[in-house]
């Protein structure tokens, strides 16, 4: 029997099951597909409770790694194959090539030197970035990360003479023996593209509510400054459209918990940023709960900010202007109307990672892709792998895994 621990996935929940197993002495591999470890939460400007910035909760974490041995991590890697029984799995792993030195070389002015460019994935599409990149300047590990095949000829002779750099670094496969599996994988944002009806992915400027996180972040692609991807031009009138995709048995049948909130912070960002922006929210039921209802209240005591109970019917453009014209009809007044604004934000739900994805773990999945079992072959799930919830109840998930984990390898 194998007293180790795998934890697939390097977000809130995944982190926060591996410290607390690799602090009470078990050994603890992290698995995680993206070159950076952080989750969801670090693409995030502010994350409840405390509004904090990502690089806040993150970085506590990412020392504790480094201080504790018992903790081994592997990025740019994914599971394959899950063999064998609680106490004794057989893991094989793939590990892409990053193609740079371990050495944590500051290679900024190399990639700044470089023509060529590619679609940035984590700013969402908002900007593109060079194909020797970190994420974040928090990014753990803080290790460039080179594509050598989206380099341009020019640029692949001139990273090709850095001794930081290895453009034929080859893909590795590893296998690892654990006793018992937490499925961390967490979440992504559902595909706006399928909401034709709302503009999503047709009219530049409606967005998503992930993309409203990267505008707002100051290492996002404005340095933090909200505006239109159009023109650059500052919103004087936003909307923001709740159950985009959500609740709806044609996208996601289920409420994503989160997206109320997250609009309501982002209502403040631009608040914040625009003392004379107006705001307005369309919602079909706002739901705040437990200690997130006196941020309700707080927010919408601002008189600038609007809720309006009505469900939106259509997302159209005026294309002279730019400007977004939501189709809506108000659920309290009983009258439709569209309505005029500089920008809209699309409160897209949070999809399982998992779902239409590869499932090498032999767990069962439910309609909508969030795990429903595997206890009782070892395996755990945490975060938003089980269901929508917030970062504080991520990382209580994580916890409880990490315990079930444990004793499971302690034979109990």
């Amino acid at each position: 029997m194998s007293n180790s621990i795998l934890v697939v996935g390097g977000g809130f929940s995944g982190l926060t099951a591996a410290l607390e197993a690799a602090e009470l002495g078990y050994e603890v591999y992290i698995v995680e597909k993206s070159p950076f470890l952080g989750g969801r939460v670090a693409q995030l400007n502010k994350y409840f409770p405390k509004l904090c910035p990502p690089s806040c909760g993150l970085e506590i974490q990412f020392q504790r790694i480094k201080k504790n041995p018992n903790v081994k991590f592997l990025t740019m890697a994914t599971v394959d194959s899950v063999e064998g029984e609680s106490g004794n799995f057989t893991v094989k792993v793939s590990i892409a090539p990053r193609c740079t030195a371990p050495s944590s070389a500051d290679l900024g002015e190399l990639a700044s030197s470089l023509e060529s460019e590619v679609a940035d994935e984590f700013n969402l599409g908002l900007a593109t970035r060079k194909p020797l990149y970190m994420d974040t300047p928090f990014a753990f590990p803080n290790r460039y990360v080179l594509e050598p095949k989206k380099l341009s000829s020019a640029d692949a002779i001139k990273v090709g003479a850095s001794e930081s750099c290895d453009l034929n670094e080859a893909p590795k496969e590893i296998e690892l023996s654990v006793g018992s599996i937490i499925l961390a994988t967490g979440w992504k944002p559902y595909d706006v593209t399928n909401l034709t009806n709302l503009g999503a992915g047709q009219i530049t400027n409606c967005i998503s509510n992930m993309q409203m996180e990267r505008l707002a972040s100051p290492n996002g692609p404005t340095d933090g400054a909200i505006s239109r991807p159009s023109d650059g031009k500052a919103p004087e009138k936003i909307a923001f459209v709740q159950c985009a995709g959500s609740r709806d048995q044609n996208h996601l049948g289920f409420c994503s918990y989160i997206c109320c909130m997250a609009s309501l912070k982002q209502a403040l960002y631009v608040r914040e940023q625009y003392p004379d922006a107006d705001v307005t929210i369309y919602y079909i039921d706002m739901r705040t709960p437990g200690r997130y209802d006196k941020f309700m209240r707080k927010a919408v005591a601002d008189e600038k900010l609007h809720l309006v109970k009505g469900k939106v019917a259509g997302v159209e453009e005026d294309v002279a202007t730019g400007d977004v014209i939501v189709e809506v009809e108000d659920a309290v007044k009983g009258h439709k109307a569209k309505i005029r604004h500089d920008m809209v934000v699309l409160a897209t739900g949070m999809q399982p990672s998992l779902a239409g994805a590869a499932n090498p773990f032999g767990v069962t999945l439910d309609d909508e892709g969030f795990v429903v079992d595997g206890e009782a072959k070892g395996i755990f799930s945490a975060g938003c792998a089980q269901k929508p919830l917030d970062v504080m109840r991520t990382a209580q998930s994580g916890t409880s895994a990490a315990l079930k984990a444990i004793q499971t390898v302690r034979g109990r």
